[in-house]
């Protein structure tokens, strides 16, 4: 081809709308290919089509338009197939009306597109869904690993490094003088001492021996069942540290104390 034959308005026109049959479009490629004039041509008019696309409001398109249209652009075309016409002034605006008026019919089908888009939006919506599942399950099983790991340390924090309180627990029964206590993180005493353990009466005599005792090396110790008078209403408890062999009256100061609450509380 060459600058002194084109190819007709129309023909580009069903081109830009791929309405040619293949052996039409492949003569159409190769002409534009190698003509200026007509290459420019039919990027304008593919240019038009999309702004018409842009323009028109999207709706269906009605069953059987498609086919009526290329019906419609078979009868108008000449018998003779595709041709090649000498150059002439081209008025674009008002020779690719007609052309474009019958392109809407077909740019109706735009709103599929737009169905489409509305499709792959709520895929998207959903992958991202699902990826976000798919992280708070993969954390979970970290989380459940970590927990259930055999080599996973366990530690346990506390506040500074001051050493437990000393503290003891008795329990009395005064009916038959029977008594068990069991003390914890007591410090260790040197051999010449002890501690001894009193049941301070509730009647205002003095206080009853109950027991001697050495922490172990956990600095935890007990009496266990020490000769209490029966009967012997106690008050309080206390422990006090005596030196080896106890004591008859407490030596202060008084290491434990503990009320005993009224029979029955």
């Amino acid at each position: 081809m060459n600058d002194y034959a084109h190819i007709p308005e129309e023909t580009l026109a069903l081109y830009a709308l791929q309405a040619l049959d293949p052996t039409e479009s492949a003569v159409v490629r190769a002409h534009v290919t190698g003509c200026a004039d007509c290459r420019a041509e039919l990027a304008s008019a593919q240019g038009d089509l999309a702004l018409l696309a842009m323009s028109v409001e999207q709706q269906p398109l009605p069953e059987g338009a498609r086919e009526r249209f290329l019906r419609r652009v078979e009868a108008d075309r000449p018998s003779a197939g595709l041709s090649i016409v000498p150059p002439r002034p081209r008025k674009r605006a008002a020779a690719w009306g007609g052309w474009l008026a019958a392109a809407a019919m077909l740019l109706l089908s735009i709103g599929l597109g737009i169905r489409m888009r509305s499709l792959r939006w709520r895929l998207n919506e959903t992958s991202l869904q699902l990826a976000e599942e798919t992280v708070e399950s993969r954390q979970a099983h970290q989380v459940l690993d970590l927990l259930t790991a055999p080599m996973a340390q366990h530690v346990l924090l506390t506040a500074g490094k001051t050493p437990p309180a000393p503290s003891a627990r008795a329990v009395y029964l005064a009916s038959r003088g029977a008594l068990v206590m069991e003390a914890s993180n007591l410090k260790p005493l040197p051999a010449d001492k002890t501690y001894e353990l009193w049941v301070i009466p509730s009647n205002g005599a003095a206080p009853i021996p109950a027991g001697l005792f050495q922490p172990d090396a956990n600095g935890s110790a007990s009496v266990v069942m020490p000769q209490i008078p029966s009967g012997v209403v106690a008050k309080a408890f206390g422990v006090t540290e005596e030196k080896e062999g106890g004591s008859s009256t407490p030596t202060a100061p008084i290491l434990l104390a503990g009320a005993a609450p009224a029979v029955g509380e």
